[in-house]
């Protein structure tokens, strides 16, 4: 406490006097004696009371050996060079996420923080990608306007829905609980344990809602509830991670409606309220239901790992055995979440493991004990292994047992689970001390078959990763199979295939229709299935013929030049903007150009040569010079492609609108590009006026038409009109 930078008792006596004793202190732990004893010393001499309501001690950072961090040494690494790398985030949740706070010492280990960016920052911002890649999805393919209320009630029956939400808020109400008694150390574990259970457990669980393979209502209320969750959690990490969260934010931050009575600076996150819990969404019942699904889960994996059985390959039946029954209704009632994670086709409760021929079997912790009978060991191991079903029981109840007069615990004897009769080569299982799981591995002829077309299923994915294809590109999957086991899997499970890669999945002798060019093709074996193999060929859909288009009313605003891709014998055109707004963002170099013809026609790690037959195109142009001329992009290494004549046309390839604010901002919008891109809706085409003008759109409307456009207005059919914008 500042006794002598106040000057008190001479001067500031009120002010010192209001403010004291001091909420909070800091300092590290070598400051015990030369600080926190003198502040308390003087206090208590002064006014018999402590100085401060809070003592919060951190520990010291020592380098990866031990030892202190030294100049000299060069036994640490370059702090900036940490920060440069991970990024200064990933360092600070690294450090509060450590011994540090609890006044302990922490090695520093590079590596440390390197996990921090893949087992925390990545999964969240995945998960943040894949809401709005699917909000943006749902709106356009149902031609709605997603927008996120805090205000509307969260009324979702989904059951994972209503979990997340529930442990969201009880994480919200302890974080401020604990941050007001100033337990940092008790807050970023159980933020870091939130991220692994929304990523890992929400998302993965309820992935096919999330992309609308379910109900359009569903779909929302999935996207609502992962919304409202991830809004939630940029708030409160903030204080730990600012940048990542300023980063979620301003993506999500166009889909929020905000009440500007509560929220009357939105710019920033940190400029937000701290959320404040809601208790009536906590409910321990659903949070605990859901728990032990997971502990089944779990259980399950390691059954699955032990016994080298990958998650793909289907199996019969899960059971699960517990005494207490309200455990067994809470696993019956979340079961399509455990047959899918553990991909079974049932799952069986039971209180009473003897009736699947399960006994406790015991052995001793030979290094343990040896250590410390030493002579009596032997005798000891040797009534441990004779130890009955009975007295097993009592000691996983107990914890302890005595054994040849010695008393032993749960770290000196191993228990194991033995099967009698026909359940021993049928099933096998695994216990956390209290719930036992039993899977059953004996082979199934058809579901070997599922797994092998499951299998199928990842080469063509493995496949598409390859070829650096988007969920949404337009193509065609033809296939060819040596081998009569094999064709007979794929062609009973064709239509399975089809529908989990989404696309036509197609025998290539049985392929009529017209292809588009050859994407990537591969030859490959599927393990399980010797003497066959399979070849697989990934072609673009058909590109449609350029459309017979004619510009009516103004030209574009902005300058723009059109762009035709030759590759593989086919063209592809669409148009690029050479500024917008007008004036600004301007392409006016080979380096800007070729990065959005990249961008526009996915040529990812593509060498390419950009020519113009009006002008030559060097490392540096005039945008006005290259304005409403073509440009012919080819690969490098391929002959000069003769061009077939473009048809006449005074405007754009693509359909387009112009905007403006009034007279001083005015941009442009193509409708769609290239050419052979579906139209874009209403709600996008919202977004992208607004990243034009700079400031949120709340209508917009046609001046030649002289209405509103909504949702179900085809943007298509308002193709150049001007827009005013509000």
């Amino acid at each position: 406490m500042p006794y002598a930078q106040s000057h008190y008792p001479f001067e500031h006596k009120r002010e010192f006097e209001t403010a004291f004793p001091a909420d909070f202190i800091a300092e590290g732990v070598d400051q015990t004696r030369g600080w926190f004893y003198t502040l308390l010393v003087i206090s208590t001499a002064l006014f018999a009371k402590p100085p401060y309501k809070n003592l919060i001690v951190n520990g010291l950072v020592l380098a990866s050996d031990g030892r202190k961090m030294s100049k000299r040494l060069k036994n640490y690494p370059d702090p900036r060079e940490v920060v440069d790398k991970y990024g200064a985030d990933a360092l600070r949740l690294y450090l509060i996420n450590s011994p540090v706070v609890r006044a302990e010492t922490l090695r520093f280990k590079e590596a440390g923080v390197k996990d921090v960016v893949k087992d925390v920052f990545l999964p969240w911002f995945n998960a943040c990608r894949f809401l709005l890649q699917n909000v943006e999805k749902a709106e356009r393919e149902h031609r709605l306007e997603f927008r996120y209320d805090e205000s509307e009630s969260r009324s979702s029956e989904n059951y994972m829905d209503k979990w997340i939400v529930s442990f969201a808020q009880s994480l919200v109400k302890f974080m401020k609980e604990e941050m007001a008694a100033y337990r940092l150390y008790t807050v970023v574990p159980r933020l870091v344990r939130f991220i692994e259970m929304l990523t890992n457990w929400y998302v993965r669980s309820n992935r096919k809602r999330i992309k609308g393979e379910t109900s359009l209502d569903d779909c929302l209320s999935s996207l609502r509830t992962l919304f409202d969750v991830l809004y939630t959690m940029i708030r409160i990490m903030a204080p730990f991670t600012p940048f990542l969260t300023e980063l979620l934010y301003q993506n999500m931050k166009p889909y929020i409606k905000f009440d500007s009575r509560k929220s009357p600076h939105t710019d920033s996150v940190h400029y937000l309220a701290f959320p404040e819990p809601n208790d009536k969404l906590i409910d321990g019942g659903i949070e605990n239901a859901v728990r032990k699904m997971q502990t089944v889960i779990d259980l399950g994996r390691i059954i699955r790992d032990r016994k080298t059985l990958p998650i793909k390959y289907p199996l019969s039946e899960v059971v699960v055995i517990y005494k207490d029954d309200e455990f067994l209704v809470d696993v019956k009632m979340l079961e399509g979440y455990i047959k899918e994670e553990l991909n079974v086709r049932s799952v069986t409760t039971a209180s009473n493991r003897e009736k699947y021929g399960v006994k406790l079997s015991a052995s001793p912790d030979n290094q343990e004990l040896g250590k410390r009978l030493k002579n009596d060991f032997k005798k000891v191991a040797a009534e441990i292994r004779q130890l009955t079903d009975e007295q097993l029981k009592k000691f996983e109840e107990e914890g302890s047992i005595e054994v040849a007069g010695i008393r032993l615990g749960s770290s000196d004897i191993r228990l194991s689970y033995v099967f009698s009769g026909s359940s021993a080569a049928q099933y096998e299982a695994h216990s956390d001390g209290k719930v036992l799981v039993l899977l059953n591995v004996s082979p199934d002829q058809s579901l070997v078959d599922e797994g092998i077309a499951r299998e199928v299923v990842n080469k063509i994915q493995k496949l598409r990763k390859t070829a650096k294809l988007q969920p949404s590109d337009p193509i065609v999957i033809l296939f060819d199979v040596s081998g009569s086991k094999l064709s007979e899997i794929v062609s009973t499970h064709q239509e399975y295939i089809g529908a989990a890669t989404k696309k036509r999945f197609v025998k290539r002798a049985e392929e009529k229709g017209a292809l588009g060019r050859l994407l990537i093709e591969e030859e490959t074996s599927i393990k399980g299935v010797s003497g066959s193999s399979l070849h697989f060929w990934i072609h673009e859909e058909s590109a449609e013929s350029l459309p017979d288009f004619s510009v009516s009313g103004d030209l574009p605003h902005c300058r723009y030049c059109n762009v035709a891709v030759l590759r593989d014998g086919a063209i592809e055109y669409g148009s690029i903007l050479l500024e917008n707004p007008v004036g600004k963002n301007v392409i006016d170099t080979l380096e800007k150009l070729a990065g959005q013809v990249e961008i526009l026609f996915n040529l990812r790690e593509c060498k390419c040569r950009l020519s113009c037959p009006d002008i030559s195109l060097t490392d540096s142009f005039s945008s006005a010079a290259l304005h409403k001329r073509l440009v012919v992009v080819q690969h490098v290494g391929t002959g000069e492609e003769a061009l077939p004549s473009l048809p006449a046309m005074p405007g754009p390839v693509v359909p387009y609108l112009n905007v403006s604010n009034g007279d001083s901002v005015k941009g442009t919008v193509f409708l769609k590009n290239p050419v052979n891109a579906p139209v874009i809706e209403i709600s996008v085409l919202k977004r992208l006026v607004q990243a034009i003008l700079g400031f949120q759109v709340t209508r917009l409307e046609a001046a030649i038409a002289g209405v509103s456009l909504n949702d179900s207005t085809k943007s298509d059919e308002i193709n150049t009109a001007l827009l005013d914008v509000y």
